[in-house]
């Protein structure tokens, strides 16, 4: 008797053990689901969102930090750790009351609570840090034109511009305003850009660099959904280091990443029609996402070069009339992207579509060829175009088409890093380049034009001076009215036409790759990764 029962408690506690492994095994399994891997090409140097510039950067601080004020996915502005925001007459002063649920990342750092909730002066902080020539941060112009700030109390911060800027709530919205603890920042020094605490839907979990990054779900993250649950979905974000373009589409393709970013001329073909469709064999697993982007891609002209053919007006002209966009697009970007027909503003933006730009006319392309060689004598006129390989072939169908018109193009092909150098110091009479909005209103792209702003001290690469462009950007900063800034924008585009210092490509378009399983994961026009309501299935 006594053996049996022993018998008996032994297969029982066998099958505890036994189902006690399988629920924790299909737990495991569970959170491992929920888990979204994606690959950067380019090495993440930095998770301090004071060096935010670039999107290898802003995607994973995107999941760590929170702003004062944030841009949904039609870039409208929406509260963020801000709850409601008020602008003086003068739109110089900016009043901003803060939520009172906002706590940052557990870290040991704060104490026996291991956390604390956002104050107004934790803004006031960031933001000093952000100008702090110590700190060296590139993201400090975006607090150029404020004259001072305060916190008036716990929940309440003011801003005091220096003049009315109307885009200065996107500024606010940029991932370098995220707000820090100094608890943290001041402890780690330099070394916060690999220990960062901040607020956002994700923590910091482990990083080796240039293999992997993992960020897991912040259990306390202050924003819920429409029926209450609290976001984010996922538990945890995994993102891999592999820099070849091609060994990235391998991996997607077996399962082993959840998404793709871009369209890559190494898998183009692989992956979609000349129609720009999704081929069948992939129908299955793959659902891509497209939607506008705020990126217009451009030939820009040196005009402090003293080569003749980059000072004349009419080759510049003859070259943005001398090629066929539409076939471009079809052709050699598998229709993804909108011809620039436009001007330089992108689709999205107020004031996009008024400049009439250049369509492909071949005879007045060669008329103005014929005139410059006419006014100088110059029989064989060339021009020379540095870019990186990915976007030879643009540049090579450029260089086809303008040749047969009159004009020889060649192209100087370069790594990515030495074309910004050579474009920012003006090394080059020509280049290929696009410009993405670091915030969502027509300035940013019109700024690359004002004269003040010649690189290296700004983003006027060209080094296009224009007395009537001058005049009219500086009147936009003091129109309140939406539609009478439009107008100036407008005109402002018009002029950027008529003197092409550039020659508009096409307006991109952001094109995404993703696992059948994974859920809720939507495009945004500055192609900045947003994954808290983001789920796998």
């Amino acid at each position: 008797m006594t053996q049996n029962r022993f018998y008996t408690t032994f297969l029982l506690l066998g099958f505890l053990l036994i189902s006690l492994y399988g629920c924790n095994n299909t737990a495991n399994k569970t959170r491992e689901k929920q888990v979204f891997r994606y690959n950067e090409q380019y090495n993440i140097a930095t998770l301090d969102p004071a060096f935010a510039r670039n999107p290898p950067i802003i995607w994973p601080t995107n999941q760590l930090f929170n702003g004062l004020v944030r841009q949904d996915d039609s870039l409208n502005i929406v509260p963020d750790v801000a709850k409601r925001w008020e602008i003086s007459p003068d739109a110089k002063q900016y009043t901003f009351t803060l939520r009172d649920d906002v706590y940052f990342h557990k870290h040991e750092q704060f104490g026996k609570d291991s956390t604390r909730t956002v104050v107004a002066q934790d803004f006031v902080y960031s933001f000093d840090r952000l100008k702090d020539p110590k700190v060296a941060s590139p993201g400090g112009w975006v607090l150029g034109n404020v004259e001072r700030y305060a916190a008036k109390n716990d929940s309440t911060l003011v801003i005091q511009l220096k003049q009315p800027f109307p885009a200065f709530l996107g500024l606010l919205g940029m991932r370098y305003c995220s707000v820090v603890p100094h608890e943290i920042a001041d402890f780690y020094g330099a070394e916060f850009r690999s220990h960062p605490i901040g607020t956002g839907p994700f923590k910091f979990k482990r990083w080796e660099e240039g293999v992997k990054l993992v960020l897991r779900r912040n259990e306390n993250y202050f924003e819920h959904d429409e029926a209450g649950r609290r976001l984010p979905y996922l538990e945890a974000v995994a993102i891999t280091f592999l820099p070849d373009k091609q060994s990235e589409f391998l991996q997607f393709a077996q399962g082993n990443i959840d998404f793709l970013n871009s369209l890559d001329p190494s898998y183009k073909d692989e992956l979609l029609t000349q129609k720009g469709e999704l081929r069948d064999k992939y129908k299955g697993d793959v659902n891509m996402i497209t939607g506008p982007f705020l990126n217009t891609e451009y030939l820009g002209f040196f005009l402090g070069s003293d080569t003749e053919e980059i000072k004349s007006k009419a080759l510049r002209q003859a070259v943005n009339y001398g090629f066929d966009r539409e076939k471009m697009i079809t052709y050699l970007r598998n229709g993804i992207g909108i011809p620039a027909n436009s001007g330089f503003i992108p689709m999205g933006l107020p004031g996009h579509g008024e400049a009439k730009g250049y369509t492909y006319n071949p005879d007045k392309a060669r008329q103005l060829i014929e005139q410059y060689k006419k006014v100088t004598g110059d029989e064989f006129p060339s021009i020379s175009i540095g870019t990186n390989s990915q976007y030879l072939d643009i540049c090579e169908y450029i260089q086809r088409e303008v040749g047969k018109l009159g004009l020889e193009v060649e192209i100087d092909v370069m790594p990515p890093s030495t074309l910004r150098q050579m474009k920012s110091t003006g090394q080059l009479d020509s280049f290929r380049a696009s410009w993405i909005a670091d915030y969502p209103d027509a300035e940013n792209y019109l700024s690359l034009y004002y004269s003040k702003n010649f690189t290296p001290n700004g983003p006027n690469y060209t080094h296009f001076k224009n007395e009537a462009f001058d005049a009219l950007y500086e009147a936009s900063f003091l129109e309140t009215d939406d539609e009478k800034r439009k107008d100036l924008y407008a005109k402002m585009d018009s002029i950027i036409v008529a003197e092409a210092p550039v020659v508009t490509l096409y307006y991109d378009q952001v094109v995404q790759f993703a696992r059948k399983d994974v859920k809720g994961l939507k495009p945004n026009p500055q192609n900045f990764l947003n994954l808290k309501r983001v789920s796998k299935e």
